[in-house]
């Protein structure tokens, strides 16, 4: 059997979700932890790897138990006893050995917050990106519907990135800004996304919104596929990993 687990991070001060030497991870914190209750090793798999400083409310995880504990609830206070506040299990659910977080993802969805005000915020300094400038939402709006769909991506991959992916095609399902006063959210639900796909997008976003590139250059990055046309990285702070859906 297995555990699913529903886990919530404030990653700040996190090197991401992935374990890493010399630095605390979500994976490594949760697998310290488990260990300790469930009284033998634990490997835990994820549904992404989040990067350093990057937040979750709704990550989903598994890990292989030996013996299924009797008492799930007990399981989730021993556990969160454990944890750094920075890191919690919000539910766990034994499944069975068939499931896997990443592979069965139907789609997962994340959101980014922008401050688009004069002053900074003290209260949002950990998960918004301060823009000292207005954003026009009108070309903002425009900009955000055009990436619905099927696309290559290779515009918006990280320039870092160490895995090569066999393609850069992605399908958005959703791609749409609210907001969130003071903030404005950008959201974004695709079937899978390239490493820093999200705040790539962003980046460029909020050139659009300050009127830096002109309205259609989203759909024209998209077809150039040219990484170094496109907007900086934005900061990981305002990025939250929301939901994985299956």
């Amino acid at each position: 059997m297995q555990l699913r687990l529903t886990v919530e991070y404030e990653g700040t001060h996190l090197l991401g979700w992935q374990l890493q030497p010399g630095g605390r991870t979500v994976q490594g914190e949760l697998e310290r932890a488990l260990a300790v209750v469930l009284r033998e090793p634990v490997r835990v798999r994820g549904a992404g790897r989040t990067d350093a400083g990057v937040h979750a409310r709704a990550q989903v995880a598994a890990a292989r138990v030996t013996t299924p504990p009797a008492d799930l609830s007990r399981l989730l206070r021993s556990v969160n006893a454990l944890l750094p506040d920075d890191v919690a299990v919000r539910a766990a659910e034994l499944v069975d050995d068939a499931f896997d977080p990443r592979r069965h993802a139907r789609s997962r969805v994340y959101e980014y917050r922008i401050l688009a005000a004069p002053a900074p915020s003290p209260f949002w300094r950990r998960w918004a990106w301060h823009v000292p400038r207005p954003l026009d939402r009108a070309t903002l709006d425009a900009e955000v519907r055009a990436l619905v769909g099927e696309h290559d991506w290779a515009a918006f991959r990280g320039a870092d990135a160490k895995e090569t992916p066999r393609s850069t095609v992605r399908r958005v399902l959703e791609s749409s800004i609210g907001d969130e006063p003071p903030l404005l959210v950008y959201r974004i639900e695709a079937t899978a996304f390239l490493k820093h796909m999200v705040r790539n997008i962003v980046g460029t976003l909020v050139e659009v919104g300050l009127g830096e590139r002109g309205p259609g250059c989203m759909v024209e990055l998209l077809a150039g596929r040219d990484r170094t046309r496109a907007g900086a990285t934005a900061p990981a702070r305002g990025l939250t990993l929301v939901e994985v859906r299956y």
